[in-house]
C-alpha cells in the first residue's frame, strides 16, 4: 500500500557512488534548483539536525544481504540530501526525500535489532514531512506519507492513548492529502483503515460514529475506482464488523438505522466482488466462506417507468423479480423524482429504457448503488463466472 521506494536502480556518478531512483514514489530531483534568498535556519543548527538523522540511518542493520544492499543505497540517498539542506535548508525537495529514506529505513530494522528502534526513524520521518509541508504546505503526497509513517507508529504502540493520539494524527493528515488530491483512492482507503483502527481505541459511546465516518471513506475510494479490490474488501469487513457490534450490543432502537441482518447482506456483497476480482488472494477466499451463506434481504418498494417516460405504479410489484441484464446497463445514479413512491430514488438506465426502485434508507440506497456498480464492474473485467460461482454455492 505504501507508495515508496518500491524500486532501486542503480546507477555510478562521478565518484563511483550508487544512485537510486523509486518505482511508485520518484525521488524528486533536488539538484540545481536555485538557493533561497532567506534562510530560516543557521547552517549550524541545520548540520546538527542533519548529523543526528544520519546517525540513525547508519546504525541500521538488515536481517538479510538485500537489506543491507538496499540500506547502503539509501545511506548513500540521505547524504545527498543531507548535502542539499545544508546549501539550503528550506529545500523542502530534500526534507520530503530524506522523510522517504527514514521511512523506508524503518522497514529495513531487523526485527532482533535494538538500536535504532524502527519508531525513532519514523519519528524523525515525520518531524522531516512536517518541516516538509510547513514549507510547501500543498504538498499532498507528503502528507499521505507522513499520515503512513503516523499510522505504522500507531500499529507498535497497542491499544493505549499514545496509539489513540497517534491515529487520530493520521486520520487528520490523511483528511489534509485528500483535500489536496480528491481523486486520490488510495487516501482515502486509508482514510478509512485509520479510522477503523482509531474506532477500537476510543470509548464504546464513540466507536459507532468513527466507524461509520470510515464507510464513507472506503465507499468514496470505491466510487472512484469501481475495481479498486482492497477498498471493497475493507468496506466489507468494517460492515461485518459493525453488525457483529450491532448485535452485541442489543440491537439499534432506531427503525430507520440499518439491520445487522442488512449490514450482513451487506458484508457479504463487497467481499464476494472483491474475490471475484482477485480470487486468488487468500484472505479474500478466507473471509469469503464466513459470509457466503449470508442471504441478501433487502426489502425495496419497485416502480417501473415505460419507455415513454410514464411512471406505472405497479400492485404487488416488490414481490416479483426485476431482471436487468448486465450488458444492457447504461448508467446507474440516485434519483429525486415527485413521480416515485415517498423514499430514496435509484434509476438503473438500460438500453431499453430507465428502471426506478426505491430504498427506505441512505445505507440501502448506497449498498445498491455500490452492488450494482461492482456487478457491472466483474462483468466488464471478465470475472462473472467467478461471481456467478459465488451466488449458486
Amino acid at each position: 500500500m505504501r507508495e515508496l521506494l518500491s524500486e532501486l536502480k542503480s546507477d555510478e556518478d562521478d565518484a563511483g557512488s550508487p544512485y537510486r531512483e523509486a518505482g511508485e514514489c520518484w525521488f524528486l530531483n533536488i539538484y540545481g534548483k536555485p538557493l533561497d534568498a532567506i534562510k530560516s535556519r543557521s547552517t549550524q543548527q541545520q548540520s546538527y539536525q542533519n548529523n543526528a538523522a544520519m546517525e540513525l540511518i547508519n546504525s541500521v542493520t538488515s536481517a538479510d544481504e538485500e537489506g543491507r544492499s538496499r540500506q547502503r543505497i539509501l545511506v548513500y540517498a540521505a547524504r545527498r540530501y543531507a548535502t542539499a539542506l545544508e546549501r539550503n535548508p528550506e529545500d523542502y525537495d530534500a526534507l520530503y526525500n530524506w522523510a522517504l529514506v527514514l521511512q523506508e529505513s524503518a522497514d529495513n530494522v531487523s526485527p532482533d535489532s535494538t538500536s535504532p528502534s524502527k519508531d525513532a526513524l519514523l519519528e524523525e520521518a515525520c518531524n522531516k514531512y512536517d518541516e516538509a509541508t510547513r514549507l510547501y504546505p500543498t504538498l499532498h503526497d507528503a502528507f499521505y506519507n507522513w499520515a503512513i509513517a503516523i499510522s505504522d507508529r500507531a500499529k507498535m504502540h497497542g491499544r493505549t492513548k499514545e496509539a489513540e493520539e497517534l491515529w487520530e494524527q493520521a486520520t487528520k493528515n490523511y483528511e489534509k492529502a485528500v483535500q489536496l488530491n480528491w481523486n486520490s483512492s488510495q487516501a482515502l482507503n486509508n482514510w478509512g483503515l485509520a479510522l477503523q483502527e482509531l474506532s477500537e481505541t476510543v470509548p464504546a459511546r464513540e466507536k459507532q460514529k468513527i466507524v461509520r465516518t470510515a464507510i464513507g471513506k472506503f465507499r468514496a475510494a470505491i466510487q472512484l475506482q469501481f475495481d479498486f479490490h482492497r477498498a471493497i474488501y475493507n468496506l466489507g469487513t468494517v460492515l461485518y464488523g459493525l453488525a457483529e457490534d450491532t448485535l452485541r450490543t442489543g440491537g439499534s432502537t432506531n427503525p430507520k438505522e440499518v439491520s445487522p441482518n442488512e449490514l450482513y447482506s451487506q458484508s457479504a456483497i463487497y467481499i464476494a466482488a472483491a474475490h471475484a476480482l482477485k480470487p486468488n488472494y487468500s484472505v479474500y477466499s478466507s473471509a469469503l466462506r464466513l459470509v457466503c451463506s449470508m442471504v441478501i434481504r433487502v426489502e425495496q418498494k419497485q416502480v417501473s417507468r415505460s419507455l415513454s417516460g410514464r411512471t406505472a405504479d405497479v400492485a404487488n410489484i416488490d414481490k416479483r423479480a426485476i431482471r436487468v441484464d448486465i450488458p444492457d446497463i447504461v448508467s446507474v445514479s440516485a434519483c429525486a423524482d415527485l413521480t416515485l413512491p415517498p423514499g430514496l430514488g435509484l434509476c438503473i438506465d438500460i438500453t431499453h429504457g430507465p428502471i426506478f426502485l426505491v430504498a427506505d434508507s441512505w445505507e440501502s440506497l448506497d449498498g445498491w448503488l455500490d452492488a450494482i456498480r461492482l456487478v457491472y464492474t466483474i462483468y466488464a473485467r471478465g470475472k462473472t463466472d467467478v461471481l456467478v460461482g459465488i451466488i449458486t454455492c
